[in-house]
């Protein structure tokens, strides 16, 4: 870069403007042309492979991100149904697993989301954070969300562990 500062031949100059000095330089394959022209096949390759890293490492990142996201989601269907503690009679071995509420925003009130399936809001205790709801909750308020649902008192009652049956 610093060779060929403002010319052709700079990799992120800035008269190709703002975007592309900042970051679309990475994205463009002109400059690795060029330099691979310059040399046999095995250098040519080195180079390539030296300036393309961006994309290989936001693929890889990425990629764990997700395959981190499938694994929470994973969990709470999993561990969800093993560890934890139950408020509702429900037909089911699911559980609420506070820590893992941690990671998935609330979702893994496992058992609250069992005893009221289409209910918008998992933790329906005040140390049950359950961030989701809020986001929801938040765009009611702003006419974002429409028709949410929420568990009536009597539909608690009658599906509480605590009543008596």
């Amino acid at each position: 870069h610093h060779q060929f500062t403002d010319t052709d031949r700079d990799p992120q100059s800035p008269t190709e403007g703002l975007w592309f000095s900042h970051v679309l330089w990475i994205f463009d394959t002109r400059y690795i042309k060029y330099k691979t022209q310059q040399r046999d096949g095995l250098e040519a390759a080195m180079v390539l492979q030296k300036d393309n890293w961006f994309p290989r490492l936001v693929n890889s990142v990425g990629g764990i991100g997700v395959t981190i996201g499938y694994h929470v989601i994973w969990l709470v269907n999993s561990v969800g149904h093993f560890w934890g503690s139950r408020s509702w009679k429900t037909k089911d071995t699911s559980r609420n697993v506070w820590w893992l509420s941690l990671f998935t925003m609330g979702d893994s009130w496992h058992n609250n989301h069992h005893a009221f399936e289409t209910s918008a809001r998992h933790g329906f205790e005040w140390s049950q954070i359950d961030i989701t709801w809020y986001l929801i909750r938040l765009f009611e308020i702003l006419g974002l969300a429409t028709d949410v649902k929420l568990p009536s008192e009597f539909h608690k009652q009658k599906m509480s562990l605590s009543c008596s049956p």
